[in-house]
């Protein structure tokens, strides 16, 4: 996201002397990404963010594909994914290409003994329940229901939750993940055409630097691996940053839809793009106007893309036997739609109260076991009349 943001005590140029109260330098880090193209942030650390005391044990959490190619639309019962106490232990991949990885996760404590970077991938998590603050290396989010929170690879984080029910919805994007560039002018600024503006966005606050050496547990995710870093100082120990790659949330209830005469395609519901995906936001939002408008949406084939939805609360106006927490699947290659009789019963409604969370790939997606875990197993035969 193109905004500049900074928090804490800088010097005035940058690569330049900058000194502790007792005449010793700080430690300048660039955090950057593709290469030196990218956006960066540029932090000021009380100690070198290089010191490795011990490289522990690694573990392989790549995921495996139980179903490799997928022609079945599908319904997976997200809440039926068992709550568990580790943040990490309890993140479930369901779907999965080498772009992207959809999961769900119910931790039920916050991250204290430990630090977690995921070098591999963006990650933008859906708060479905729970209250919380992110906390990492350039500042805190309080969060809650219906957040988005945007975390770029490379940041090194912790959780804490307010109480035990917790559940998030994770999309790891392997791509760096944007606002849709066609809601921006080439300076980056919204436009006044865009569903959010940059006043919607909620940025890191409250830097606190610990300046603290001894034995610090960071777990990080590179190439499907979870290694196990000790680290001889707090990882939350920088004085100031400045830049434009940091951790942002933003709410899906600040989400202004954008309606028509007849009905919007899902692109309008856009909240997020990469260059093999996209992500929307469905929302309550007035029908469309037209004297003979058919506010359902017609049945279409996304022969180019996986369509995922997470439903999160309200009405699904389109589909029928659908709960929160529930994920569809619709695959590319063949067409899917409204419900028999929801097509029919949307003509004359002023509206609908439906939220939920759209993933669109560009490539298939595999299927793991822990999706099948939880697969309705009859989806793909419920346009049958």
């Amino acid at each position: 996201m193109p905004l500049y943001h900074k928090l804490g005590n800088l010097p005035h140029k940058r690569h330049t002397i900058f000194k502790k109260k007792d005449g010793s330098l700080h430690y300048e880090q660039l955090f950057g990404t593709i290469g030196f193209d990218g956006m960066s942030s540029l932090m000021y650390h009380l100690y070198r963010p290089t010191m490795v005391k011990e490289v522990g044990d690694s573990k392989d959490i790549s995921p495996k594909a139980a179903v490799e190619y997928n022609i079945k639309s599908r319904l997976l019962k997200g809440f039926q994914v068992s709550p568990e106490d580790d943040y990490l232990e309890s993140r479930k991949v369901v779907l999965f290409n080498k772009d992207v990885h959809v999961g769900l996760a119910a931790p039920k404590k916050s991250m204290t003994d430990y630090f977690y970077k995921n070098a591999d991938a963006d990650e933008l998590l859906f708060i479905h329940r729970g209250k919380g603050t992110l906390k990492t290396m350039l500042g805190e989010i309080p969060f809650g229901y219906g957040d988005y929170i945007l975390i770029p690879r490379g940041m090194i984080y912790q959780i804490e939750f307010e109480d035990e029910d917790n559940r998030l919805f994770i999309t790891e994007s392997y791509h760096p993940i944007y606002t849709p560039k066609r809601y921006r002018n080439w300076f980056g600024q919204l436009l006044e055409h865009s569903p959010f503006c940059e006043r919607d966005f909620r940025l890191p606050e409250n830097l606190q630097t610990h300046d603290e050496l001894g034995d610090f547990l960071i777990k990080v995710k590179k190439q499907g691996q979870l290694h196990q870093l000790t680290y001889a100082s707090h990882p939350f120990d920088v004085v100031g940053w400045d830049g434009y790659n940091y951790p942002y949330a933003f709410s899906i209830f600040d989400f202004e839809p954008i309606t028509g005469r007849v009905h919007q395609p899902p692109p309008v519901h856009q909240t997020f793009e990469t260059s093999a995906f996209v992500v929307c936001s469905f929302c309550p939002r007035l029908y469309d106007y037209h004297p003979q408008a058919i506010p359902a949406p017609y049945n279409h084939s996304n022969i180019d893309s996986d369509e995922v939805l997470y439903y999160v609360e309200g009405d699904f106006m389109s589909r029928k036997n659908i709960d929160q927490g529930y994920i569809s699947l619709h695959p590319a290659g063949i067409p899917h739609g409204p419900h028999p009789g929801t097509y029919e019963a949307s003509i004359g409604k002023s509206g609908t109260e439906e939220y939920a969370v759209m993933v669109d790939t560009f490539k298939p997606l595999q299927l793991t076991e822990a999706a099948l875990a939880i697969d309705d197993g009859t989806y793909y035969q419920s346009w049958l009349e």
